[in-house]
């Protein structure tokens, strides 16, 4: 008999048994003991092969499909310790600390989260990237933060919703793009129809971020001699010079002009070592011991007196490094390897068929899209994903029932581009967490961005307003009027 006769086709129970075992794990081993979420993935991971070998598939067959899996994330897991190499080459170079210097001196501690989301929202929707508004504008506002003494899951929150906003709404960005071809309209079509739940999110961001600088931190960031000894000791550290911001603007240019994103960091990392060597300084090897290994004081020149500076320096600006993103490499690498073998027997098809039976009313098809994407996105560690086979999966349905594509489209990013980073294991959400140096679950409440989108469309849904027929296509009515 031959290996091909052997194969069992799976049924929906043995299908969902790893992602119930793996969610289990990860809601009993990381929420209640403290596990890290990788050797629970794993678990999931372990449990998806021993299922495919029930069933007819070879270790082969399995170590095929994971393999095939991480090559696919092979350009995330590449540009993560890339972005380490980067924040060590800024940091070394002055350019995070000049940014952190001028928000310490002119952003008021009151208007700080709001100005975070703000600015983190401008930068994503000029670049139409998350990750490198978050390395970039994002890593310099966590500095302010620290330097002010702010609440830091708070700042987390608002940079990962300014950043993302970016992201689920600039027509350069990767994931808007996707989720408009996936679901087969215009890409600004999609951008405009995206408004009815963005914006209600953008809007209660703005007050909540408002009122959480006004009331909630004001009686804990009236320390100004300590934000004055750092700006003093950032200017003491390092001669800033506008050819600082050389570095950021490549990675700006690199993005909006959609150049390959690790030549973009490499080079802006080049120029920042250069320019460490001519302004700061630095000798080669702390240059390069900084990229690699992460920035510390004790490379600062020899003529800065290290012990005189405040302690509260060293947690502002000791950071960076490829090997500091090493942990985000493993996640990344787990959460594939259980995708990998899911996908071998079809798990995850199988799965989505299924949450797209019995939906007879514009509600349930908006909520059964929602949970079918989150739960890809929760199960496969990706925010892409999400997008191509959720679109996919229930394209005909909308048309079924004469709604159009656009309220897939908007769905689709509602509940896989933003929600990514408020998954714990996903690339994004470990991302985040490094960058900011707060656990994903401390930012969650505040990272409002990211599931008020679920809440409109559903509410949208429910209600009718905002919801797009086929009859109101421009399309379709010049085909009736022909």
């Amino acid at each position: 008999m031959s290996h091909t006769a052997r194969i069992k086709t799976v049924s929906f129970f043995w299908a969902i048994v790893p992602i119930i075992v793996m969610l289990g794990c990860i809601c009993s081993g990381y929420f209640i003991f403290g596990i890290r979420a990788e050797p629970l993935i794993l678990i999931g991971t372990a449990t998806a092969a021993l299922i495919a070998k029930y069933h007819g598939h070879s270790w082969d067959d399995t170590l095929k499909s994971i393999c095939g899996k991480i090559s696919e994330a092979l350009p995330v897991i590449l540009i993560v310790p890339t972005i380490g190499f980067l924040i060590g080459a800024w940091m070394i170079s002055g350019t995070i600390p000049m940014m952190i210097f001028y928000g310490l001196k002119f952003i008021n501690p009151e208007y700080f989260y709001i100005s975070a989301f703000l600015l983190g929202a401008v930068v994503s929707v000029c670049t139409g990237t998350s990750w490198g508004a978050m390395g970039t504008i994002g890593i310099a506002m966590v500095g302010v933060a620290i330097g002010q003494h702010l609440s830091m899951p708070i700042t987390a929150g608002a940079i990962i919703s300014g950043c993302w906003f970016g992201d689920k709404l600039s027509p350069v960005s990767d994931s808007t793009n996707i989720a408009a071809i996936s679901a087969g309209v215009n890409l600004y079509s999609h951008i405009a129809h995206l408004l009815w739940t963005t914006i209600p999110g953008f809007i209660i961001c703005c007050v909540v971020y408002t009122y959480a600088g006004k009331s909630l931190e004001i009686a804990s960031v009236g320390q100004p001699e300590a934000v004055r000894g750092l700006i003093s000791s950032l200017s003491e550290c390092y001669n800033f010079n506008l050819l600082l911001l050389l570095p950021p603007i490549i990675v700006l240019y690199g993005s909006v002009s959609k150049r390959p994103p690790i030549p973009t960091l490499f080079l802006s990392a080049f120029i920042s070592i250069i320019l460490a060597l001519t302004f700061q300084n630095a000798p080669l090897a702390s240059a390069g011991d900084a990229v690699v290994s992460g920035f510390k004081l004790d490379m600062l020149p020899k003529t800065v007196d290290i012990g005189s500076l405040p302690p509260d320096l060293s947690r502002l600006l000791e950071r960076g490094g490829a090997i500091s993103m090493f942990s985000t490499f493993v996640t990344i690498f787990s959460a594939f390897s259980f995708a990998g073998a899911m996908s071998v027997t079809g798990s995850l098809r199988i799965v989505v068929s299924a949450l797209s039976k019995g939906v007879n009313s514009t509600f349930k098809l908006v909520a059964a899209t929602i949970v079918t994407a989150a739960t890809i996105c929760a199960c496969t560690a990706n925010g892409t994903l999400p997008l191509l086979l959720t679109g996919d999966t229930f394209k005909e349905e909308y048309k079924k029932r004469g709604l159009a594509g656009e309220n897939l489209s908007r769905t689709l990013e509602d509940a896989g581009t933003v929600v990514e980073p408020i998954i714990p294991w996903t690339a994004s959400g470990v991302y985040c967490a490094a960058i900011t140096g707060v656990l994903t679950l401390d930012y969650l409440p505040w990272a409002i961005l990211c599931y008020t989108g679920m809440f409109f469309a559903l509410l949208w849904a429910a209600t009718g307003i905002g919801i797009k027929r086929l009859s109101q296509e421009p399309e379709q009515q010049q085909e009736q009027t022909v």
